[in-house]
């Protein structure tokens, strides 16, 4: 194989890719806040809610969970038009990801949810806490404690599958490669900075998240 790297090109257009870079960054963490306060709801409703909001919830959870990504990114920004719902591509892939994310994260926190010793939540009743109360305090911290490190790697996925919203003309960071390879024609050289920041991102965000654990939830567990 006879290739010479150039670089050069890559280098001299890094302003676009910090700013595919940041875009990114944004997507992901305005679509973790979002997905995580929907799946916290959701996983409420699960299991306390009444019957009829039991059944919305699993049917949004069965249909997001058996469908692609990419055909719910595509609902958002072409089907939802057609019907009078116009918003740009930015927000077109937010809000898929704050759905997709919200579904997935969901089971997570259910899971963590039902963990619970029911005897906490009897010691709850017994103090005359308020439901809220409980399910904050007695319930929902304990849960995201025990399934913290299955949310986070959902977290990070949901990361890295947010290269997918290119495809909408998202200016995120696939998308500012995809433009400049097209430039350039350096593919190799292209694609190899962009793998690496992605790995950065991805270790960056692994390394926040520990420190959010040690910070919040790494109280000990007396159970």
């Amino acid at each position: 194989m006879n290739y010479t790297f150039q670089f050069g090109a890559v280098f001299a257009a890094w302003p676009l890719l910090l700013k595919g870079t940041w875009i990114t960054i944004q997507l992901s963490v305005l679509a973790m806040l979002g997905g995580l306060a929907v799946a916290i709801a959701c996983a409420w409703g699960k299991t306390a809610g009444p019957r009829a909001l039991r059944w919305v919830i699993n049917t949004y959870i069965e249909v997001i969970r058996n469908t692609p990504f990419l055909v719910q990114l595509f609902f958002f920004f072409f089907a939802l038009p057609a019907i009078g719902l116009r918003w740009s591509a930015h927000t077109a892939a937010l809000t898929a990801m704050v759905v997709n994310l919200g579904a997935y994260a969901t089971e997570i926190i259910r899971a963590g949810i039902e963990s619970i010793p029911k005897g906490q939540i009897e010691a709850a009743l017994a103090l005359n806490l308020k439901r809220h109360e409980i399910f904050r305090f007695v319930i929902l911290k304990p849960a995201l404690k025990a399934i913290f490190p299955a949310l986070t790697s959902q977290f990070i996925l949901l990361m890295l599958s947010s290269a997918v919203v290119s495809v909408i003309s998202a200016d995120d960071l696939t998308s500012v490669a995809a433009n400049l390879q097209s430039q350039t024609f350096r593919s190799f050289e292209i694609y190899i900075v962009v793998t690496v920041i992605y790995l950065v991102l991805a270790l960056s965000f692994s390394a926040l998240f520990k420190l959010v654990y040690q910070w919040g939830l790494s109280y000990p567990d007396r159970r």
